[in-house]
């Protein structure tokens, strides 16, 4: 980034810092929580209502998601204690370009000298720092500081870190660039498919008449039906409890050393975003005809 252009993000992570607090509805998003072990090379190092991941190898790190521009400290801390030096931290890639997940990544971006990858469909709402497609919400308090994309990445294209590799794979509709990302490790002799789940919720889009996005729908339908037919051990979400992330940490805490393992994770979540992405459809189309 240059010089100039870093001012600029930093004066926006600026403003970011007080629009970040009104739009995060939930304290739980700023909430520390000691990072942890999910799989081997794979580390949950985000805060206890919003999701970050850190993918490692001998010779680099990759982070995926970086959560709200006030926990860039928090996520920081978390890589640091794990042992993973932040200059180490080779690849920054994101699912959507939401504040929420990207807010902190301009200052993560600055302080490790990361690249940073994403798709198509969201570089120009990330390099803006304003989320694409109307809402049913106000989306004045959802601007983030704008973030450099160093690499587009087309559905298939993997980012490399060392032994780390993530695999992009695009799954839009709650934005147009959402991106889904997979790696494969190993425990022991056991293959572990791990898949990093982009939002599949509705949460405020607009389904109909929705003028910056039009292909919305469609774009839903595609990634339900792509979804459906993807498979993963590990299934790890943005949101850490649309995928019990902390809960099952927890039972692994207790003992279960396989509470992250689940095979039918995926094809429940798919089913229930899908199912109320209809109803949301529904009501969508009813309230305009009654307008």
């Amino acid at each position: 980034m240059d010089r100039i252009s870093t001012k600029v993000a930093l004066a926006v992570l600026g403003l970011c810092a007080a629009t970040a607090a009104s739009a995060a509805q939930d304290r739980s998003w700023t909430e520390p929580v000691k990072p942890f072990r999910i799989a081997p090379h794979v580390y949950y190092v985000g805060s206890r209502g919003l999701s970050a991941y850190l993918v490692t190898s001998r010779d680099g790190a990759i982070l995926i998601d970086g959560t709200v521009e006030a926990n860039a400290a928090l996520v920081e801390r978390n890589i640091e204690a794990l042992g993973v030096p932040l200059k180490s931290v080779k690849w920054i890639v994101s699912d959507h370009a939401h504040n929420d997940h990207v807010g902190a990544l301009a200052r993560i971006k600055m302080d490790t000298g990361a690249r940073f990858a994403a798709s198509a469909g969201d570089q120009v709402a990330l390099e803006r720092g304003s989320p694409r497609g109307d809402t049913t919400y106000d989306q004045a308090g959802y601007q983030f500081a704008p973030i450099k994309v160093d690499r587009v990445v087309q559905d298939g294209q993997s980012v490399v870190a060392g032994e780390a590799v993530l695999t992009a794979h695009l799954t839009p509709g709650h934005t147009p660039g959402c991106t889904s990302w997979t790696t494969t490790v190993r425990d022991g002799d056991r293959p572990l498919r791990v898949l990093f789940l982009c939002s599949i919720t509705v949460a405020g889009n607009k389904l109909t008449g929705n003028r910056a996005y039009p292909a919305i729908v469609d774009d839903y339908e595609a990634t339900f039906a792509k979804l459906s037919k993807m498979q993963a051990d590990i299934v790890l979400t943005s949101h850490p409890d649309i995928g019990g992330v902390l809960r099952r940490e927890a039972r692994v805490q207790a003992g279960d050393r396989g509470a992250f393992i689940d095979p039918t994770q995926l094809r429940a979540i798919v089913a229930r975003s899908k199912r109320e992405f209809e109803a949301a459809l529904a009501e969508d189309r009813r309230t305009a005809r009654a307008n």
